[in-house]
């Protein structure tokens, strides 16, 4: 084995579940015991999301390598990037074999460096971590009644993310249809609702955006099966 990958502290596409950073602190422990690779993908995770900059401080560990993208353009252009530790990077430079000596076309292209930077600039003036928190408690306090409802199996929330589970795989169609009457728009993917709602966000949208998700899970809900 030559690495271990894995999302920290909030499994993604995987089933969006949240778990305990002592996992990642044994998995660092593990990992330098055994000369593997720890390597982060931090993604969705990165810049804020799960309520610290990178969800790996949760567990005050730092991986061998670490990939970032989504939030490091704030979604406007397509870039992302992979860091590493000097160790890794003068291991590859010194390296006989010519690894890593290509890449795409547009790879680090300006504009999309430029925007980037305009990116990064905007989540560091914010106090990200109090400002998830908030979102974090709103969240929860606004989805909480779905955990009471017949078909939904948990709610759970951890910084700027949110997730009802329910029992059984959405229908797409009829719960699309919910959510536009409704004035909002999320993806929900098998049995899970979610939404990641921007940090610009105000108290009052993201209040308005978990009510108005609620009504559409409860509707859906108790018109299961009906023709």
């Amino acid at each position: 084995m030559a690495g271990f990958i894995i999302e920290p502290i909030i499994q993604g596409a995987g089933g969006m579940r949240f778990y305990s950073p002592e996992y990642l602190q044994l998995l660092r422990q593990l990992c330098d015991e055994h000369d593997v690779l720890l390597i982060a993908d931090e993604i969705a995770t990165g810049f804020g999301r799960s309520g610290k900059l990178f969800a790996c401080e949760h567990a005050a560990i730092s991986p061998d390598i670490m990939t970032i993208g989504k939030a490091l353009t704030g979604g406007y252009m397509t870039f992302a990037a992979t860091l590493c530790t000097r160790h890794i990077a003068d291991t590859i430079h010194n390296s006989d074999y010519p690894a890593l000596m290509h890449g795409p076309t547009f790879m680090g292209n300006p504009l999309a460096c430029a925007v980037a930077c305009a990116s990064i600039d905007l989540i560091m003036s914010y106090d990200i971590e109090a400002r998830t928190a908030n979102m974090q408690c709103i969240m929860e306090q606004q989805l909480a009644p779905a955990a009471l409802l017949e078909g939904v199996a948990e709610v759970r929330c951890l910084g700027a993310v949110a997730v009802i589970e329910l029992h059984e795989a959405v229908d797409m169609p009829i719960f699309q249809s919910l959510l536009i009457d409704n004035g909002i728009w999320v993806r929900p993917f098998g049995k899970l609702v979610y939404i990641m709602p921007p940090y610009m966000i105000t108290d009052d949208e993201l209040t308005t955006l978990c009510q108005s998700l609620l009504k559409v899970v409860h509707t859906y809900l108790e018109n299961r099966g009906q023709p």
